[in-house]
């Protein structure tokens, strides 16, 4: 069995077809420089789909994601692939507390190459978790229509269409239960 990796979430597991370990871990200051080289290495499609639309600042993006883990209610997960002693950045997932709204609000994202394992899906129960945790009873999102992908995650993840996305995009919500 697998142990707990320091700062990890969740269980590491080794998907069938990588070899290496992947973990689930809280973010911290000292993963900016590796969140941004993140961003930049996904695909100019995946890039669009995330940020839900074209950005060029991704180190800034990066930071900001990192900056406010310190707020309550405001933390960044990343998915990282150990092999052979390297740990790289596959996946992260962004979540923000909106007391106004009473509801939480993410953005994720998986590296192409690692898409398609259960990652994402991994990581929105992970991200889940955690806001049950701080007491948050919802949890929202908002994608573009044409993103089939995400879409097709949320259904997974139990997440519903509210039908307050207009015509571009698409607003999901999942109420959360212990």
């Amino acid at each position: 069995m697998l142990q707990l990796l320091p700062g990890a979430v969740v269980a590491p597991v080794e998907p069938a077809e990588a070899k290496g370990t992947v973990c689930i871990r809280t973010a911290n200051a000292s993963d900016v420089a590796n969140l941004s080289v993140y961003f930049t290495g996904l695909s100019t499609t995946s890039r669009n789909k995330r940020f839900m639309g074209a950005r060029a600042d991704l180190a800034v993006v990066a930071a900001e994601c990192v900056a406010k883990a310190d707020r309550p209610g405001h933390f960044t997960l990343l998915a990282e692939f150990g092999q052979e002693g390297q740990r790289t950045i596959i996946g992260e997932t962004h979540y923000a507390y909106d007391a106004a709204a009473r509801h939480g609000e993410f953005a994720i994202s998986v590296a192409d190459a690692f898409r398609r394992m259960g990652l994402g899906l991994r990581m929105m129960t992970a991200m889940e978790t955690r806001a049950i945790d701080l007491g948050h009873e919802m949890i929202a999102g908002e994608t573009a229509r044409t993103n089939a992908e995400m879409r097709g995650l949320a259904k997974k993840a139990g997440f519903r269409d509210t039908g307050l996305g207009d015509w571009q995009s698409v607003h999901l919500a999942k109420h959360l239960s212990r």
